[in-house]
């Protein structure tokens, strides 16, 4: 191993940070050789954070309709081959109490940024879900609001809030979104959430179209300064009705890569092994956990609709019953060496709050 890569996952392992030149070093000399090292030191921290437990989020996919026309996403307004659907009150009701049963102790409640669920009738259904299940975290992963908004989900009692930047470099940004989105509308709506004493997830796609090595050195720089408690990232997988079908999806290599930097910057994080990871290979949730990664995220939603929440081509699990998703993940789990937690799974830093 290059003695200079060495000393630079050494530096990141003991100290959480490195310059722009030294991360950038990182991504352009790694080698299966510095790979393994860097997600030894990777799991040697989240070991010592956490032990061997994996935190369960039970997703509930509630609405694919969507206002926004991502060129990379699969329910974007454009798409007019998508099955629309949104879930009742009642549904989302039933997703919570039968994820409860299963040990589940936080629930996402994710959508496209659908107007018809006004900020109110979130509130509310905040409400419900809170009332029902006291002990439990709720996180919701419903796009761009206003700060005013977040305030109202806020006091409705919502715990956390998921927004990927995608990613943190603007000229790119730009790239992969209409002209009505914007990285700095993105970034303000992370602050406005931190602020309101939301904790927060950001995250980004890796292998992107148009994506280099310095843009995600400008995504690792990002993370260090917002500080965020939890951060998705996974591989970019097109979708066939997008601007963006012919693209070749990202790599497994890389992104296990960018999630062991990850968790030696930001030793605390909590950091999903997402479904994309285990859409590009067999046992890619398993390689994501042992690169440092601590949460995984079994679909609650019904089957009926779990097909037709497709951002991306060939998602896994669309047929499964919640059940059968939990059942699978724990034995998953077990075959490297760790146990589903049955727990809220909060960030060890606050001992009062409810990270995403």
């Amino acid at each position: 191993m290059n003695t200079q890569v060495k000393a630079l996952i050494d530096r990141l392992a003991n100290r959480h940070t490195l310059d722009r030149e030294e991360l950038l070093t990182l991504l352009e000399q790694r080698t299966p050789e510095a790979a393994e090292y860097l997600l030894e030191k990777a799991r040697e921290v989240r070991h010592a954070v956490y032990g061997r437990e994996v935190y369960m989020r039970g997703l509930i996919e509630f609405t694919n309709y969507c206002k926004n026309d991502c060129y990379y996403c699969g329910i974007r307004c454009s798409n007019h081959k998508a099955q629309r659907y949104r879930l009742t009150r009642e549904e989302i009701l039933q997703c919570c109490a039968q994820g409860y049963a299963l040990g589940f102790r936080t629930f996402v409640l994710q959508g496209g940024e659908d107007p018809f669920f006004t900020d109110e009738k979130v509130a509310e259904m905040v409400r419900a879900i809170k009332q029902a299940h006291p002990d439990c975290a709720l996180t919701l992963s419903i796009g761009e609001r206003s700060r005013e908004s977040y305030r109202l989900f806020r006091g409705a009692g919502a715990d956390r809030y998921l927004l990927r930047h995608e990613t943190a470099n603007a000229d790119h940004y730009a790239k992969l979104h209409p002209p009505a989105l914007t990285l700095e509308r993105r970034k303000r709506c992370l602050r406005d959430l931190k602020e309101l004493g939301f904790q927060v997830g950001c995250g980004f796609m890796v292998g992107s179209p148009y994506q280099t090595l310095e843009h995600l050195v400008d995504d690792l720089l990002f993370l260090g300064e917002l500080e965020p408690h939890m951060v998705g990232i996974g591989p970019f997988i097109p979708h066939s009705e997008t601007p963006f079908a012919g693209e070749p999806a990202g790599t497994l290599e890389l992104t296990l890569c960018l999630l062991g930097m990850i968790r030696l910057l930001l030793p605390e994080v909590l950091l999903p092994a997402t479904t994309a990871l285990g859409t590009i290979h067999p046992t890619g949730r398993e390689a994501g956990i042992l690169a440092g990664a601590n949460v995984v995220m079994p679909n609650l939603s019904p089957t009926s609709v779990r097909s037709k929440y497709l951002l991306y081509d060939n998602k896994i699990c669309t047929g499964d019953e919640a059940a059968e998703c939990r059942a699978c993940l724990a034995g998953r789990m077990d075959s490297i060496g760790y146990t589903l937690a049955v727990s809220r799974g909060d960030y060890p830093s606050l001992s009062t709050g409810c990270p995403s």
